[in-house]
């Protein structure tokens, strides 16, 4: 028998997928872990518990969370909600309104930022303008285009087929067009056309191939001509898919019967879409084409404009970007989840965004080495943690994206490409999590428990979920505003000390002793377990082998409890043994040092872990570092 030390220095690999369990040879075993749950890994490479979640407001039913960053110093989320709009600034409610979209159209909304307007679009809503004024002061309203005369300078597409025809009554005013095939519907009331290069107004439905119409401006005759065009978003032929602003310009991407086309706003005239004579500051109108059709996704300005579309991406450039130069040129076939929209994010200067597979993540990249763009998964070594991303955001501070899945759980990548380091973790909750998003520095989730719907925040000041704090001037046993939480089981702190479980009742709680201070929430287990040592080369072990564990050495930081498992359950550790005796009516003191822990028995199954640390102590703990002593057959 041998006797073997073995050393992780980090965790900076994240857990990785259960198919990687024999390749021993790869760097991220050295550095991975079979289980990492719900823990924040640094960039670093230590593991600590999440921070818990503050209960900010009950919300009427799902929502879209969207940062809205005014400028540095102010910082807001707008939530959406089933025809409702609420604004909260520092977590607090500031103002609140009516607006277009239902609950179930939020999944598909897309928007973009400029200053202080947020432009919202979805295919089924025509697309709106949300303005700020001040902190408690919002209006939601309709785009409008520029006009000279009755003229508007709107977005025009032609979606009949080029051979139909129309042909008016009339040369001026009130006239009936007869279109040579079917191609009206009532929806196209109200809407506008240009016909010969004039501006029609359709005042009625007739038929699929007769409708009334005024025409503003007279045309030569009144015979059958080809030359008209449509007004491309419209009640007709649906709305906007996505919108970005580019190089000084607004960018349009699809809509609903146009999926593969762009539009490209004047320079400098954001809602101005004539395109004149093609010059250099006019606006632009392409099909995005290729040997597959592919609805475009999401449009994102980076150094080129990024187009995400179901089946590749591409960017759209030109120096500089005119009508004459602008170039569209497809890079990888990879192809964006939908139909649903999951915002691209962009990070250390590349975008990431979901695959179509549903179970990737990949960075949208330049190279200098292909001088092209590539498109490398992220998520290629926990393929298991992803299924189905349905939201996501990024929180630079902590270099931390967050992936909402579909299951209402959170997968969340430290992000570190300098050092190399993409790892993943993964956040379970009592409840599930549908949105998510980061505004000024802090990570908001919108959470379903048993059936209410919650506004909560990210918390480094807390170990609980749905928290709220309290204090007193005097101590006290019974504390009240928990309704939230009325008739759940809660796990509370009280003076910083773990008070274990207690029941809430008509939105109080009662507690054995009076405190303080307390805060109540839902406990969560938060979980950090190694991949089977690889103990081989001629010292012994290998597959099929039986291995003991002696010793496992945890390197501890700022940790203020901590429960190992090796083999027999999870049991505390008492901290006495490396920083002193404790005081058992004063809250724990964290400590930061090394803690062994010793093991009897020997096991042969590689898939159970030698050692874990599971707990549900709503108390910090953070470990750094791991040595394994162990002994292995020959």
């Amino acid at each position: 028998m041998t006797r073997v030390s073995v050393t992780q220095t980090n965790f900076t690999a994240g857990e990785l997928s259960p198919d990687l369990y024999g390749r021993s040879d790869l760097r991220a075993y050295v550095n991975g872990a079979a289980r990492l749950r719900n823990v924040f890994l640094q960039p670093t490479g230590g593991v600590s518990r999440r921070d818990g979640l503050r209960h900010l407001d009950t919300l009427t039913g799902r929502a879209r969370l969207i940062a809205f960053e005014f400028n540095t110093d102010q910082s807001y989320l707008i939530v959406l909600t089933d025809q409702r709009m609420d604004v909260y600034l520092d977590g607090a409610a500031a103002f609140s309104t009516a607006a277009p979209w239902t609950e179930a159209q939020l999944a598909d909304l897309a928007w973009t930022q400029m200053a202080d307007t947020l432009l919202v679009v979805h295919p089924d809503v025509a697309p709106r303008r949300i303005t700020r004024a001040s902190h408690t002061s919002w209006t939601i309203g309709l785009w409008e285009h520029p006009s000279d005369g009755d003229r508007s300078y709107e977005p025009t597409y032609r979606f009949a087929h080029p051979l139909i025809s129309l042909t008016p009554s009339g040369t001026v005013g009130a006239v009936t067009l007869t279109a040579s095939s079917a191609v009206f519907v009532p929806e196209h009331v109200d809407t506008r056309l240009l016909l010969r290069g004039k501006p029609v107004t359709i005042t009625g439905y007739t038929a699929a191939d007769s409708v009334s119409a005024t025409i503003h401006e007279a045309i030569e005759n009144a015979f059958a001509t080809r030359d008209w065009t449509e007004q491309a978003l419209s009640p007709a032929h649906g709305y906007a898919r996505s919108v970005t602003f580019h190089n000084n310009r607004l960018v349009i991407g699809g809509s609903r019967e146009v999926p593969h086309h762009i539009w490209m706003s004047k320079v400098g005239d954001l809602f101005n879409f004539d395109t004149g004579e093609g010059l250099d500051d006019e606006a632009i109108s392409f099909d995005l084409l290729s040997d597959q059709l592919n609805a475009i996704r999401a449009v994102f300005s980076a150094n080129d404009l990024q187009v995400f579309t179901s089946g590749a991406e591409w960017t759209v450039s030109g120096d500089p970007l005119t009508p004459a130069t602008v170039t569209a040129r497809r890079q990888t076939r990879i192809g964006t989840l939908g139909p649903h929209s999951v915002p691209p994010r962009r990070v250390d200067g590349a975008t990431l965004f979901v695959g179509a597979t549903g179970r990737d993540l990949r960075e949208y990249l330049f190279t200098d080495l292909e001088q092209a763009y590539q498109a490398a998964d992220l998520a290629l070594l926990a393929r298991h943690l992803i299924h189905d991303p349905v939201d996501m955001d990024y929180d630079p501070t902590r270099r931390l994206l967050h992936l909402v899945l579909a299951d209402g759980t959170l997968a969340t990548m430290t992000n570190y490409r300098a050092e190399k380091v993409t790892a993943w973790t993964l956040h379970e909750t009592d409840g599930t999590i549908h949105a998510v998003a980061e505004a000024g520095g802090q990570v908001y989730v919108a959470v379903d428990r048993a059936g209410v719907v919650s506004l909560e925040r990210f918390d480094p000041d807390l170990s609980l979920d749905a928290a709220l704090t309290g204090t007193a001037e005097t101590p006290k046993t019974t504390w009240s505003g928990l309704d939230h939480l009325d008739g759940r089981t809660v796990r509370v702190l009280a003076d910083g000390t773990d008070a274990g479980a207690a029941q809430v009742s008509g939105g109080a709680v009662t507690l054995a002793h009076a405190a303080t201070a307390v805060v109540v929430g839902l406990p969560f287990t938060h979980e950090i377990a190694p991949l089977p040592p690889a103990v081989s080369g001629g010292r012994g072990g290998g597959p099929g082998t039986m291995i003991r564990l002696i010793r496992a050495t945890l390197r501890l930081r700022d940790t203020a409890a901590l429960w190992v498992d090796t083999g027999r359950g999870p049991s505390a550790q008492p901290f006495q043994t490396f920083g002193g005796g404790a005081v058992l009516d004063q809250p724990p003191t964290p400590r930061t040092g090394d803690l062994s822990v010793r093991a009897l028995g020997w096991q042969r199954d590689p898939m159970v872990p030698l050692w874990r640390v599971v707990q549900d102590a709503p108390l910090p703990c953070t470990v750094l570092s791991a040595t394994m002593e162990v002994k292995v057959t020959d």
